[in-house]
C-alpha cells in the first residue's frame, strides 16, 4: 500500500456480491467513475453501473482484471463509497497480447493535483511490471477537438486526431513517460433521428451495391450454433485489421470458448447486444459482422461496438449496409433510444465517413498513450 497524508492506495479486492460488507469499494469505484464521466461528457453514460462493473470484474477467462484505489486515511470505522477518491483499473490479455497492459486512471474531480493520479499511476505500473507486462496503454478521455490550426496541439504519429496541448492528463502522460500513440475519435448519434429514410435509403443502396453474393444474418444475444466458429475467426481479425498506429499489439486469437463466456458476462453485466452479420453467398462463409451492445436497464443508451469487414470482401458497402440495418432494427427493438455512442481511430477515415453519412457527431477524442517498462 502507498500511504499520504489523508489517503491510502490498495488493491481492490471483488467483493461476493453487491451485499458483501467489503463491496463499498466496488460502489466506491462506480461512484468515481460516474462523476469524472459526468464532468467530462456531461452525462453518465459512459460509466458501468455496479451490477455491471462486478459482472465484467468477475470474468477473468480471456483477460486478467485487477486495479487499485485511493481511499480516505483514515476510514469511518464504517467506510462507504464516497471514502474512494481515486481509482485504477487494468486489463491484460492471457493469451496473445501477454508482453501489454491497459490502464486507466480517474480521480474525483474536487480531488485532482494531491498525487492520488500518480500514486495509482505507480501502483498499477509496479503491479503490471511484476507479472512480466512491459508495454502500458494508457486511456485518456478529452472532451472536444481543437481545430488543426489551434497553437499548442498534440497530434500523434499517425497526424490523425488532436488535444489540446494544455488539456488535463497531456502532462500527466508526458511527465511519467509515455508517448501518443493514438487518438480515438468518440461519436455519438442522437435518436430519434429527424428522417429515418436517410437510413433507409442507406441500406437500400448499400444492399444493391452488395449485389446477390452478400446477405445479412442478425442474431441478438446468442450467436447460432452453426456460426459461432466463423464469429470467433472474424473477432480474431479484429485485433489485426483495424488501425493500431504504434501500439505495441499483436493478434489475439479468439476461440469459441471465449466467445460463449463473453456471451454469458454480457447477460449477467445487463447487456443485449444485436450483431448484423453479413454472409458471402458463394462461400458460404461470414465476411463482416457489426455489434450493438444495449444496457438491459437503461433503454435509452446503446453503443456501437465492433464493425469489421473482411479486407478480402472489402468495397461492396458492406459496412454502411450492416450499420444502417442495425439501425433500422432498433427501432423495433428499442424505440425510446437516444444516445448511441461509438468510438473509431481518427486515422480509420472510412468507417468514420460511415458515420458520419449516418448522423454522428464528433464528441471528443480518447487518447492512448504508451509506454516501455523495460
Amino acid at each position: 500500500m502507498t500511504s499520504r497524508p489523508g489517503w491510502t492506495v490498495r488493491p481492490i479486492s471483488i467483493p461476493e456480491s453487491l451485499d458483501s460488507p467489503d463491496a463499498w469499494v466496488l460502489h466506491g469505484l462506480v461512484a468515481v467513475q460516474r462523476e469524472v464521466h459526468e464532468a467530462s461528457w456531461g452525462h453518465a453514460d459512459l460509466h458501468l453501473p455496479a451490477e455491471m462493473r462486478l459482472a465484467v470484474m468477475r470474468d477473468q477467462m480471456r483477460t486478467e482484471r485487477l486495479g487499485f484505489v485511493a481511499v480516505r486515511d483514515p476510514l469511518p470505522q464504517t467506510p462507504g463509497p464516497e471514502d474512494v477518491v481515486g481509482v485504477s483499473l487494468v486489463t491484460m490479455e492471457r493469451t496473445g497480447n501477454t508482453h501489454a497492459a491497459s490502464m486507466g486512471v480517474l480521480v474525483r474531480p474536487e480531488r485532482v493535483h494531491e498525487g492520488i493520479g500518480t500514486a495509482l499511476a505507480d501502483a498499477t505500473e509496479a503491479a503490471v511490471a511484476a507479472k512480466g507486462r512491459t508495454t502500458v496503454i494508457l486511456d485518456i478521455e478529452h472532451p472536444g477537438e481543437p481545430p488543426a490550426d489551434a497553437p499548442d496541439v498534440v497530434t500523434p504519429p499517425t497526424g490523425a486526431g488532436r488535444i489540446a496541448g494544455d488539456a488535463p492528463g497531456v502532462a500527466f502522460a508526458r511527465g511519467r513517460g509515455y508517448s501518443l500513440e493514438q487518438g480515438e475519435r468518440f461519436s455519438t448519434l442522437h435518436l430519434p433521428l429527424s428522417d429515418d429514410s436517410v437510413v433507409d435509403t442507406f441500406l437500400r443502396e448499400s444492399l444493391a451495391a452488395a449485389g446477390d453474393d452478400y446477405e445479412t444474418v442478425t442474431w441478438q444475444n446468442t450467436c447460432p450454433e452453426d456460426l459461432v466458429e466463423e464469429m470467433a475467426a472474424l473477432a480474431t481479425l479484429m485485433t489485426t485489421a483495424v488501425p493500431v498506429a504504434g501500439l505495441d499489439l499483436v493478434e489475439h486469437v479468439w476461440t469459441v470458448e471465449e466467445l460463449r463466456q463473453q456471451e454469458a458476462t454480457n447477460r449477467e453485466a445487463g447487456h443485449d447486444t444485436l450483431v448484423t452479420a453479413v454472409r458471402h453467398r458463394p462461400s458460404g462463409r461470414l465476411v463482416a459482422y457489426s455489434e450493438i451492445a444495449m444496457p438491459t436497464l437503461y433503454r435509452w443508451l446503446a453503443f456501437q461496438d465492433d464493425t469489421l469487414v473482411d479486407p478480402a470482401h472489402r468495397g461492396h458497402r458492406l459496412g454502411m449496409l450492416m450499420k444502417a440495418k442495425n439501425l433500422v432494427e432498433l427501432r423495433t427493438l428499442r424505440p425510446e433510444l437516444a444516445r448511441l455512442h461509438t468510438w473509431n481511430a481518427e486515422e480509420n477515415r472510412h468507417m468514420l465517413s460511415i458515420n458520419e453519412a449516418l448522423g454522428f457527431e464528433p464528441t471528443g477524442v480518447v487518447a492512448l498513450w504508451q509506454k516501455k517498462l523495460v
